[in-house]
Protein backbone atom coordinates (compact mmCIF):
# COMPACT_ATOMS: atom_id res chain seq x y z
CA UNK A 1 0.00 0.00 0.00
CA UNK A 2 1.52 3.47 -1.25
CA UNK A 3 1.77 5.47 1.65
CA UNK A 4 2.14 9.91 2.87
CA UNK A 5 5.21 10.20 4.86
CA UNK A 6 4.90 14.13 6.64
CA UNK A 7 8.44 15.15 7.11
CA UNK A 8 8.27 17.79 9.37
CA UNK A 9 10.12 20.34 11.58
CA UNK A 10 8.21 20.36 14.64
CA UNK A 11 5.87 17.61 15.28
CA UNK A 12 3.05 18.11 18.87
CA UNK A 13 4.06 14.65 20.10
CA UNK A 14 1.52 13.68 23.10
CA UNK A 15 4.52 13.77 25.52
CA UNK A 16 5.54 17.16 23.86
CA UNK A 17 7.29 19.09 21.34
CA UNK A 18 9.63 16.94 19.09
CA UNK A 19 11.85 18.50 16.37
CA UNK A 20 12.60 17.06 12.93
CA UNK A 21 9.75 14.44 13.35
CA UNK A 22 7.04 13.21 11.17
CA UNK A 23 4.93 10.73 10.75
CA UNK A 24 3.79 7.81 8.01
CA UNK A 25 -0.17 7.33 7.22
CA UNK A 26 -1.27 4.00 5.56
CA UNK A 27 -5.14 4.46 4.24
CA UNK A 28 -6.55 6.33 6.93
CA UNK A 29 -4.69 5.59 10.20
CA UNK A 30 -0.97 6.71 10.94
CA UNK A 31 1.21 3.66 11.22
CA UNK A 32 4.73 5.57 12.50
CA UNK A 33 5.38 8.37 14.48
CA UNK A 34 9.50 9.12 14.74
CA UNK A 35 12.09 11.27 13.52
CA UNK A 36 12.57 11.61 10.12
CA UNK A 37 15.54 9.98 8.87
CA UNK A 38 13.66 6.53 10.19
CA UNK A 39 10.56 6.83 8.78
CA UNK A 40 9.94 4.47 6.69
CA UNK A 41 10.00 5.42 2.83
CA UNK A 42 9.00 3.07 -0.15
CA UNK A 43 9.07 3.21 -3.76
CA UNK A 44 5.51 5.18 -4.77
CA UNK A 45 5.08 6.66 -1.75
CA UNK A 46 3.92 10.46 -1.36
CA UNK A 47 6.68 12.22 0.41
CA UNK A 48 6.03 15.94 1.95
CA UNK A 49 8.35 18.01 2.97
CA UNK A 50 6.97 20.14 5.53
CA UNK A 51 10.17 20.86 8.18
CA UNK A 52 9.30 24.74 7.45
CA UNK A 53 5.85 23.99 9.30
CA UNK A 54 4.78 21.98 12.16
CA UNK A 55 3.12 18.81 12.35
CA UNK A 56 -0.32 18.56 14.58
CA UNK A 57 -3.72 16.77 15.28
CA UNK A 58 -6.19 18.59 13.57
CA UNK A 59 -8.50 20.56 15.85
CA UNK A 60 -11.87 19.31 17.20
CA UNK A 61 -15.08 21.27 17.02
CA UNK A 62 -17.53 20.12 19.41
CA UNK A 63 -20.38 22.03 19.06
CA UNK A 64 -21.52 23.72 15.64
CA UNK A 65 -24.14 25.56 14.32
CA UNK A 66 -23.64 25.67 10.70
CA UNK A 67 -26.61 27.75 9.47
CA UNK A 68 -25.42 29.95 12.00
CA UNK A 69 -23.25 31.90 9.20
CA UNK A 70 -26.83 33.36 8.23
CA UNK A 71 -27.15 35.60 11.34
CA UNK A 72 -22.76 37.08 10.52
CA UNK A 73 -23.57 40.57 10.80
CA UNK A 74 -27.69 40.48 10.39
CA UNK A 75 -29.55 43.99 11.37
CA UNK A 76 -33.14 43.39 13.17
CA UNK A 77 -35.67 45.43 14.48
CA UNK A 78 -35.86 42.67 17.68
CA UNK A 79 -33.86 44.14 20.78
CA UNK A 80 -32.59 41.73 22.87
CA UNK A 81 -32.06 42.47 26.63
CA UNK A 82 -31.05 39.02 28.01
CA UNK A 83 -30.79 35.14 26.72
CA UNK A 84 -35.12 34.35 26.81
CA UNK A 85 -35.43 37.27 24.50
CA UNK A 86 -32.19 36.22 22.34
CA UNK A 87 -33.99 33.11 21.58
CA UNK A 88 -37.60 34.47 21.38
CA UNK A 89 -37.37 37.53 20.16
CA UNK A 90 -34.61 36.84 17.54
CA UNK A 91 -32.70 33.63 16.84
CA UNK A 92 -36.13 31.29 16.49
CA UNK A 93 -38.39 33.60 14.28
CA UNK A 94 -35.68 35.37 12.56
CA UNK A 95 -32.94 32.14 12.04
CA UNK A 96 -34.00 28.97 12.91
CA UNK A 97 -37.89 28.96 11.76
CA UNK A 98 -36.78 30.17 8.52
CA UNK A 99 -34.36 26.92 7.49
CA UNK A 100 -34.81 25.02 4.47
CA UNK A 101 -33.15 22.67 2.53
CA UNK A 102 -31.22 25.31 0.10
CA UNK A 103 -30.06 27.24 3.18
CA UNK A 104 -28.95 24.11 4.99
CA UNK A 105 -27.19 22.96 2.22
CA UNK A 106 -25.61 26.84 1.08
CA UNK A 107 -24.37 27.47 4.79
CA UNK A 108 -23.05 23.86 5.60
CA UNK A 109 -20.89 24.79 2.09
CA UNK A 110 -19.23 27.64 3.89
CA UNK A 111 -18.89 26.50 7.27
CA UNK A 112 -16.98 23.59 6.22
CA UNK A 113 -14.90 26.63 4.33
CA UNK A 114 -14.34 28.13 7.54
CA UNK A 115 -13.61 24.95 9.44
CA UNK A 116 -11.07 23.35 7.03
CA UNK A 117 -9.29 26.95 6.95
CA UNK A 118 -9.36 26.59 10.66
CA UNK A 119 -7.45 23.30 11.15
CA UNK A 120 -10.38 21.98 12.02
CA UNK A 121 -10.70 18.08 10.91
CA UNK A 122 -13.64 17.11 12.89
CA UNK A 123 -16.86 18.73 14.25
CA UNK A 124 -20.24 17.99 15.72
CA UNK A 125 -23.09 20.03 14.13
CA UNK A 126 -26.45 20.86 15.57
CA UNK A 127 -29.12 21.66 13.35
CA UNK A 128 -31.97 23.62 14.30
CA UNK A 129 -34.88 24.30 11.62
CA UNK A 130 -37.91 22.83 13.17
CA UNK A 131 -39.22 23.45 9.39
CA UNK A 132 -36.86 21.96 7.63
CA UNK A 133 -37.45 18.63 8.50
CA UNK A 134 -37.35 15.74 7.49
CA UNK A 135 -34.40 15.32 5.22
CA UNK A 136 -32.44 18.29 6.72
CA UNK A 137 -29.64 16.26 8.13
CA UNK A 138 -29.20 14.50 4.65
CA UNK A 139 -28.60 18.01 2.71
CA UNK A 140 -25.97 18.66 5.68
CA UNK A 141 -24.21 15.22 5.27
CA UNK A 142 -24.25 15.27 1.21
CA UNK A 143 -22.23 18.43 1.36
CA UNK A 144 -20.09 17.59 4.59
CA UNK A 145 -18.92 14.44 2.80
CA UNK A 146 -18.51 16.70 -0.39
CA UNK A 147 -15.77 18.58 2.05
CA UNK A 148 -14.09 15.19 3.56
CA UNK A 149 -14.56 16.54 6.88
CA UNK A 150 -15.15 14.03 9.49
CA UNK A 151 -18.35 14.99 11.93
CA UNK A 152 -21.05 14.13 14.14
CA UNK A 153 -24.40 15.87 12.66
CA UNK A 154 -27.54 15.81 14.80
CA UNK A 155 -30.73 17.56 14.87
CA UNK A 156 -31.90 19.67 17.87
CA UNK A 157 -35.03 17.87 18.34
CA UNK A 158 -37.82 19.82 20.77
CA UNK A 159 -41.23 20.04 21.68
CA UNK A 160 -41.32 24.43 21.37
CA UNK A 161 -43.49 24.39 18.03
CA UNK A 162 -45.48 21.13 18.51
CA UNK A 163 -45.78 17.69 19.80
CA UNK A 164 -45.82 16.07 16.34
CA UNK A 165 -42.89 18.53 15.36
CA UNK A 166 -41.34 17.28 17.73
CA UNK A 167 -41.49 13.30 17.40
CA UNK A 168 -40.72 14.06 13.37
CA UNK A 169 -37.12 15.58 14.95
CA UNK A 170 -36.19 12.62 17.24
CA UNK A 171 -37.19 10.81 14.60
CA UNK A 172 -34.58 12.92 12.03
CA UNK A 173 -31.91 11.88 14.51
CA UNK A 174 -32.61 7.78 14.78
CA UNK A 175 -33.27 7.70 10.85
CA UNK A 176 -30.11 9.58 10.18
CA UNK A 177 -27.88 7.21 12.97
CA UNK A 178 -29.56 4.41 11.21
CA UNK A 179 -28.17 4.91 7.76
CA UNK A 180 -25.09 6.59 8.76
CA UNK A 181 -23.26 5.20 11.99
CA UNK A 182 -21.29 2.07 10.30
CA UNK A 183 -17.40 1.42 10.90
CA UNK A 184 -15.25 3.91 8.65
CA UNK A 185 -17.88 6.29 8.05
CA UNK A 186 -16.77 9.94 8.24
CA UNK A 187 -20.39 11.20 8.59
CA UNK A 188 -22.29 10.01 11.89
CA UNK A 189 -25.36 10.91 14.16
CA UNK A 190 -26.27 11.25 17.31
CA UNK A 191 -29.55 11.98 19.35
CA UNK A 192 -29.76 15.45 20.58
CA UNK A 193 -32.46 17.48 22.54
CA UNK A 194 -32.39 21.51 23.32
CA UNK A 195 -33.46 22.16 26.88
CA UNK A 196 -35.38 21.36 29.61
CA UNK A 197 -37.59 24.59 28.95
CA UNK A 198 -39.16 23.10 25.68
CA UNK A 199 -39.09 19.39 26.34
CA UNK A 200 -40.74 17.77 28.90
CA UNK A 201 -39.95 14.48 30.72
CA UNK A 202 -41.86 12.27 29.07
CA UNK A 203 -39.69 13.12 25.92
CA UNK A 204 -36.55 13.66 27.15
CA UNK A 205 -36.73 10.06 28.61
CA UNK A 206 -38.25 8.95 25.07
CA UNK A 207 -35.28 10.84 23.28
CA UNK A 208 -32.47 8.87 26.06
CA UNK A 209 -34.40 5.52 25.31
CA UNK A 210 -33.76 6.24 21.58
CA UNK A 211 -30.13 6.66 21.90
CA UNK A 212 -29.92 3.48 24.09
CA UNK A 213 -31.84 1.26 21.51
CA UNK A 214 -29.87 2.81 18.72
CA UNK A 215 -26.35 2.52 20.36
CA UNK A 216 -25.26 6.28 19.86
CA UNK A 217 -24.77 9.15 21.88
CA UNK A 218 -27.11 12.05 23.33
CA UNK A 219 -26.57 15.83 23.66
CA UNK A 220 -28.64 18.72 25.31
CA UNK A 221 -27.76 22.32 25.76
CA UNK A 222 -27.56 22.99 28.90
CA UNK A 223 -27.75 25.75 31.58
CA UNK A 224 -26.45 28.27 28.63
CA UNK A 225 -27.51 31.26 30.74
CA UNK A 226 -29.34 31.52 34.37
CA UNK A 227 -32.43 31.16 32.44
CA UNK A 228 -32.40 27.47 32.35
CA UNK A 229 -32.17 26.53 36.00
CA UNK A 230 -34.00 29.60 37.23
CA UNK A 231 -36.73 28.46 34.71
CA UNK A 232 -36.54 24.32 36.46
CA UNK A 233 -36.48 26.14 40.03
CA UNK A 234 -39.29 27.65 39.77
CA UNK A 235 -41.46 24.41 37.60
CA UNK A 236 -39.20 21.76 39.61
CA UNK A 237 -38.17 22.82 42.05
CA UNK A 238 -34.70 21.69 41.53
CA UNK A 239 -31.49 22.79 39.02
CA UNK A 240 -30.98 21.42 35.44
CA UNK A 241 -28.61 18.69 36.26
CA UNK A 242 -30.36 17.46 39.42
CA UNK A 243 -33.15 16.83 37.17
CA UNK A 244 -31.55 15.30 34.71
CA UNK A 245 -30.22 12.72 37.26
CA UNK A 246 -33.50 11.97 38.76
CA UNK A 247 -35.25 11.21 35.09
CA UNK A 248 -32.09 8.67 34.63
CA UNK A 249 -30.45 10.49 31.60
CA UNK A 250 -26.67 10.92 32.81
CA UNK A 251 -23.93 8.90 31.71
CA UNK A 252 -20.96 8.20 29.61
CA UNK A 253 -23.45 8.59 26.35
CA UNK A 254 -24.02 12.33 27.30
CA UNK A 255 -22.71 14.84 25.91
CA UNK A 256 -23.86 18.46 26.67
CA UNK A 257 -23.17 21.89 25.39
CA UNK A 258 -22.36 25.31 27.40
CA UNK A 259 -22.15 24.00 30.83
CA UNK A 260 -22.16 28.14 32.05
CA UNK A 261 -24.39 28.21 34.94
CA UNK A 262 -23.72 25.16 37.11
CA UNK A 263 -22.87 24.98 40.59
CA UNK A 264 -19.86 23.10 42.46
CA UNK A 265 -22.72 20.06 43.31
CA UNK A 266 -23.99 19.73 39.63
CA UNK A 267 -20.56 19.81 38.47
CA UNK A 268 -19.68 16.66 40.98
CA UNK A 269 -23.07 14.58 39.18
CA UNK A 270 -21.39 15.44 35.87
CA UNK A 271 -17.89 14.47 37.06
CA UNK A 272 -19.78 11.17 38.59
CA UNK A 273 -22.19 9.70 35.99
CA UNK A 274 -19.03 10.26 33.35
CA UNK A 275 -21.00 12.71 31.04
CA UNK A 276 -19.06 15.23 29.17
CA UNK A 277 -18.76 18.83 28.08
CA UNK A 278 -18.19 21.27 25.30
CA UNK A 279 -17.24 24.86 26.24
CA UNK A 280 -17.76 27.91 24.16
CA UNK A 281 -16.45 30.71 25.36
CA UNK A 282 -17.44 33.38 22.98
CA UNK A 283 -20.85 32.37 22.04
CA UNK A 284 -21.38 32.42 26.08
CA UNK A 285 -19.81 36.39 25.65
CA UNK A 286 -22.33 37.33 23.03
CA UNK A 287 -25.85 36.05 24.61
CA UNK A 288 -24.72 37.67 28.43
CA UNK A 289 -24.50 33.61 29.40
CA UNK A 290 -21.88 34.35 31.94
CA UNK A 291 -18.50 32.79 32.02
CA UNK A 292 -18.48 28.96 32.35
CA UNK A 293 -16.60 26.75 35.42
CA UNK A 294 -14.03 25.41 32.95
CA UNK A 295 -11.29 25.24 35.70
CA UNK A 296 -13.40 23.54 38.01
CA UNK A 297 -14.23 20.95 35.05
CA UNK A 298 -11.20 20.04 34.35
CA UNK A 299 -10.67 19.75 38.19
CA UNK A 300 -12.88 17.32 38.94
CA UNK A 301 -11.87 15.31 35.54
CA UNK A 302 -14.52 15.85 33.57
CA UNK A 303 -13.28 15.86 29.99
CA UNK A 304 -14.20 19.22 27.96
CA UNK A 305 -14.15 19.83 24.24
CA UNK A 306 -14.08 23.50 22.95
CA UNK A 307 -17.17 24.91 20.20
CA UNK A 308 -16.98 27.79 17.84
CA UNK A 309 -21.39 27.31 18.11
CA UNK A 310 -21.69 28.75 14.76
CA UNK A 311 -20.51 32.29 15.93
CA UNK A 312 -16.99 32.38 15.57
CA UNK A 313 -15.70 29.72 13.55
CA UNK A 314 -12.08 30.61 14.06
CA UNK A 315 -11.08 28.58 16.02
CA UNK A 316 -7.83 30.03 17.24
CA UNK A 317 -9.97 32.47 18.29
CA UNK A 318 -11.91 30.54 20.19
CA UNK A 319 -8.48 28.66 22.03
CA UNK A 320 -8.00 32.79 22.85
CA UNK A 321 -11.26 33.08 24.45
CA UNK A 322 -10.97 30.06 26.75
CA UNK A 323 -7.18 30.97 27.48
CA UNK A 324 -8.23 34.68 28.51
CA UNK A 325 -11.56 34.92 29.51
CA UNK A 326 -11.23 33.10 32.81
CA UNK A 327 -8.38 34.84 33.72
CA UNK A 328 -9.62 38.40 33.74
CA UNK A 329 -13.16 36.43 35.49
CA UNK A 330 -10.97 35.06 38.04
CA UNK A 331 -8.25 37.80 38.45
CA UNK A 332 -6.02 35.06 38.17
CA UNK A 333 -3.57 34.97 35.36
CA UNK A 334 -2.55 31.01 36.25
CA UNK A 335 -5.56 29.75 35.39
CA UNK A 336 -6.46 27.92 32.24
CA UNK A 337 -3.12 27.84 31.03
CA UNK A 338 -2.37 27.20 27.11
CA UNK A 339 -1.40 23.20 27.13
CA UNK A 340 -5.16 23.08 28.80
CA UNK A 341 -7.12 25.11 25.93
CA UNK A 342 -4.74 23.43 23.41
CA UNK A 343 -5.91 19.95 24.99
CA UNK A 344 -9.51 20.83 24.82
CA UNK A 345 -8.76 21.70 21.29
CA UNK A 346 -7.35 18.25 20.67
CA UNK A 347 -7.07 15.08 22.69
CA UNK A 348 -9.60 16.21 25.24
CA UNK A 349 -11.85 17.58 22.97
CA UNK A 350 -11.78 14.45 21.15
CA UNK A 351 -12.42 12.27 24.36
CA UNK A 352 -15.27 14.47 24.81
CA UNK A 353 -16.76 13.74 21.77
CA UNK A 354 -16.22 10.21 22.25
CA UNK A 355 -13.64 9.49 20.05
CA UNK A 356 -10.28 8.78 21.85
CA UNK A 357 -8.88 7.42 18.35
CA UNK A 358 -9.15 11.32 17.21
CA UNK A 359 -6.71 14.43 18.36
CA UNK A 360 -3.21 12.64 18.96
CA UNK A 361 -0.47 11.84 16.62
CA UNK A 362 0.10 8.42 18.02
CA UNK A 363 0.50 5.41 16.09
CA UNK A 364 -3.18 3.49 15.36
CA UNK A 365 -4.56 6.96 15.36
CA UNK A 366 -6.63 8.00 12.35
CA UNK A 367 -4.41 10.50 10.24
CA UNK A 368 -6.37 13.79 11.09
CA UNK A 369 -3.67 16.17 11.14
CA UNK A 370 -2.93 19.31 9.72
CA UNK A 371 0.75 21.27 9.26
CA UNK A 372 1.10 25.05 10.74
CA UNK A 373 3.67 27.42 9.50
CA UNK A 374 6.30 28.07 11.87
CA UNK A 375 7.61 31.41 10.62
CA UNK A 376 6.80 33.05 14.02
CA UNK A 377 8.97 36.37 15.03
CA UNK A 378 9.95 34.78 18.15
CA UNK A 379 11.32 30.92 18.23
CA UNK A 380 8.93 28.26 18.76
CA UNK A 381 10.27 25.80 21.36
CA UNK A 382 8.93 23.33 23.99
CA UNK A 383 8.59 25.89 27.08
CA UNK A 384 6.62 27.71 24.49
CA UNK A 385 4.64 25.83 21.88
CA UNK A 386 1.56 26.08 23.82
CA UNK A 387 1.23 29.88 23.98
CA UNK A 388 3.12 30.02 20.39
CA UNK A 389 0.15 28.15 19.22
CA UNK A 390 -2.99 29.41 20.84
CA UNK A 391 -2.18 32.88 20.94
CA UNK A 392 -0.10 33.41 18.00
CA UNK A 393 -1.00 31.22 14.92
CA UNK A 394 -4.27 31.94 13.09
CA UNK A 395 -5.69 30.42 10.29
CA UNK A 396 -3.62 31.78 7.55
CA UNK A 397 -0.98 29.55 8.53
CA UNK A 398 -2.51 26.57 8.40
CA UNK A 399 -0.84 25.23 5.46
CA UNK A 400 -2.40 21.24 5.00
CA UNK A 401 -5.00 19.69 6.28
CA UNK A 402 -5.91 16.10 5.98
CA UNK A 403 -8.48 13.99 7.04
CA UNK A 404 -8.88 10.13 7.35
CA UNK A 405 -5.30 9.79 5.62
CA UNK A 406 -6.69 12.51 2.98
CA UNK A 407 -5.40 15.43 1.82
CA UNK A 408 -8.57 18.39 1.56
CA UNK A 409 -6.38 21.24 2.20
CA UNK A 410 -2.43 21.38 0.71
CA UNK A 411 -0.31 24.59 0.29
CA UNK A 412 -2.82 26.65 1.44
CA UNK A 413 -5.87 25.94 -1.25
CA UNK A 414 -8.70 23.86 -1.03
CA UNK A 415 -9.14 21.02 -2.78
CA UNK A 416 -12.44 20.04 -2.07
CA UNK A 417 -14.46 23.28 -2.10
CA UNK A 418 -14.66 26.05 -4.22
CA UNK A 419 -14.11 29.05 -1.60
CA UNK A 420 -14.68 31.87 -4.00
CA UNK A 421 -17.90 30.22 -5.30
CA UNK A 422 -18.87 29.41 -1.68
CA UNK A 423 -18.38 32.79 -0.67
CA UNK A 424 -20.70 33.91 -3.28
CA UNK A 425 -23.31 32.16 -3.15
CA UNK A 426 -23.47 32.45 0.59
CA UNK A 427 -23.69 36.39 0.41
CA UNK A 428 -25.99 36.17 -1.99
CA UNK A 429 -28.01 33.82 -0.06
CA UNK A 430 -27.44 35.84 2.67
CA UNK A 431 -28.88 39.35 1.45
CA UNK A 432 -32.31 37.90 0.59
CA UNK A 433 -32.46 35.72 3.63
CA UNK A 434 -32.10 39.04 5.57
CA UNK A 435 -34.63 41.09 3.46
CA UNK A 436 -37.40 38.83 4.46
CA UNK A 437 -36.70 40.25 7.98
CA UNK A 438 -37.62 43.72 6.75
Amino acid sequence: MAATVIKGGLLMAGDGLKKNWGVRVEGERIVAVGPNDRLLVEAGDQVLDATDRMVAPGFINGHMHMYGVLSHGITVEALVTEFSSFLEDFWWPYVEDRLNHELVAKTTRWACVEMIKSGITTFMDVLEGPNSIPGALEEEARVVEEAGLRSILSFEACQRKSPENGQLGLKENADFVRRHNKPGSLVQGMMSIHTLFTADREYVVQAKEMARELGCDIHMHLSESVYEPNWTIEKYGKRPVEIYQEWGYLGPDVMASQGVQLLPHELDIIARSGARLVHMPLSNCEVGGGVAPVPDMLVRGIKVGLGTDGYVNNFFEVMRGAFLIQKAYRQDPQVMPARDVYRMATSLGAEALGRPDLGRLEKGCLADLITIKTDTPTPINEHNVYDQLVLFRNPADVVDVMVNGRFIMADGKLLTLDEEKAKAETREMAEKFWRGNK
